[in-house]
């Protein structure tokens, strides 16, 4: 829960800060790069998480990482949280304010997952049903999952449909597991 304040808050500040200066776009463009960078690089995650390695040496990694990519007011923001002490949540703030921003401007974050990639025309139908349900502009990230078999999945909003053939092939497993002509005496 500490750690859900902490990031609020550094969002809030980033995107009020954003808003002053009327540079929401490329501060947007700029955490999305930061936050893709934490998602998908474990070593740097054990940099910021390490005690060991000083404020200093952390804002130099960031400054190397982020410096040539990122706005003047972005770059100054994560160096402010580094020297803070709060790198390890920079994966956090980033993703926080990217909500922040989804939010001011009218944009549900959806996920869909298949068994194989879809083409465009299913994109776009799952866009527009989500858009007419939510009355929000759809910002949709696919990805494909073997696993699922077939079928799709949906998660937006906190809400979640799964019409995946592996969910129906569980809930049958539950159902067969349960003997119904066993005495339950």
């Amino acid at each position: 829960m500490q750690d859900y304040r902490i990031n609020i808050n550094y969002a809030k500040a980033l995107f009020q800060l954003a808003e002053d200066t009327n540079e929401q776009e490329r501060v947007n463009r700029d955490m999305q790069l930061v936050h893709k960078v934490c998602q998908e690089n474990r070593q740097l995650n054990a940099v910021f998480d390490n005690p060991e390695i000083s404020p200093g040496k952390k804002a130099d990694i960031v400054t190397a990482l982020f410096g040539q990519h990122v706005d003047r007011i972005t770059m100054t923001f994560l160096v402010f949280v580094v020297k803070k002490k709060r790198s390890v949540n920079l994966k956090g703030i980033s993703a926080m304010y990217l909500d922040l921003y989804r939010d001011s401007r009218g944009i549900v974050l959806s996920h869909l997952t298949t068994a194989q990639p879809v083409d465009v025309e299913i994109k776009e139908l799952v866009s527009k049903t989500i858009s007419d349900y939510t009355h929000k502009q759809v910002e949709l990230v696919d990805k494909t999952d073997p696993d699922v078999i077939g079928g799709l999945a949906m998660e937006f909003d906190n809400n979640m449909y799964d019409a995946t053939i592996a969910k129906r092939l569980a809930k049958l497993r539950r159902a067969f597991a349960e003997n119904v002509y066993e005495s339950k005496l």
